[in-house]
């Protein structure tokens, strides 16, 4: 009975943990990859001109973004939803839709980040070569884009990591409550804080498993490259 109940928590928290990561980022992707895309864009239309600067300070805030700490988010997020706040009324504080906003936050910055350096890496003669034999700039566009999905792949794999590794913000949202909001990370803060080291030690295990399953996807994706 103690271990079907063991077992039963355990598979809880796997798949809660992967529901809000998954969501997040699929919503993460949604936004981040148009937005990325039309920033990496801008950079072989700006190159010339003095809007370069503007360029400049976009990427800077993208980047400033991709590293906000997760509680100031978590608290942010906290701040918005609890009854006193401005969205209180939707009474999502302490639920799973409280962690998803909170990652979803996290992950947009590292979803454009990447996607945009991924875009802009891509060498502008094919975009020019392109046009030159009769490609219309959305033809062009199109082309530029197929050329970086590697890197537009990758800005997801990265922040399915980073959301699934997350613990302060999604804990200050979500509360950490069992059976409802609690996740693989802060499971494993609470099972060790209480010395349940078998279960600490199960859950870390299960992360570690997918993280090494991320990094082997992202690894692969690297080592395929795009394709000439």
């Amino acid at each position: 009975m103690v271990e079907d109940l063991f077992l039963k928590e355990i598979i809880n928290i796997t798949i809660l943990s992967l529901r809000v990561s998954g969501t997040a980022v699929i919503i993460g992707a949604v936004i981040g990859i148009p937005v990325g895309t039309y920033l990496g864009f801008r950079q072989f239309k700006l190159k010339r001109t003095i809007m370069r600067l503007v360029d400049v300070m976009l990427k800077s805030l993208v980047n400033t973004f991709m590293g906000l700490p997760p509680v100031v988010v978590g608290l942010v997020v906290y701040l918005l939803l609890t009854a006193s706040g401005p969205l209180g009324w939707l009474g999502l504080l302490y639920t799973p839709a409280a962690m998803v906003i909170t990652q979803l936050i996290m992950v947009v910055p590292i979803i454009i980040g990447v996607t945009m350096s991924a875009v802009a890496s891509v060498e502008s003669s094919i975009r020019e070569r392109a046009i030159s034999l009769g490609a219309t700039e959305n033809q062009a566009a199109w082309l530029v884009l197929r050329e970086s999905r590697v890197g537009v792949l990758t800005s997801i794999i990265v922040a399915f990591g980073a959301a699934i590794s997350e613990v302060g913000g999604i804990m200050i949202s979500g509360g950490n409550i069992r059976w409802l909001t609690r996740t693989l990370t802060t499971a494993i803060v609470v099972e060790t804080e209480l010395g349940n080291y078998s279960m600490a030690l199960t859950l870390g295990a299960i992360l570690l498993s997918i993280a090494f399953a991320i990094n082997l996807a992202l690894t692969v994706l690297q080592l395929k490259g795009p394709r000439r």
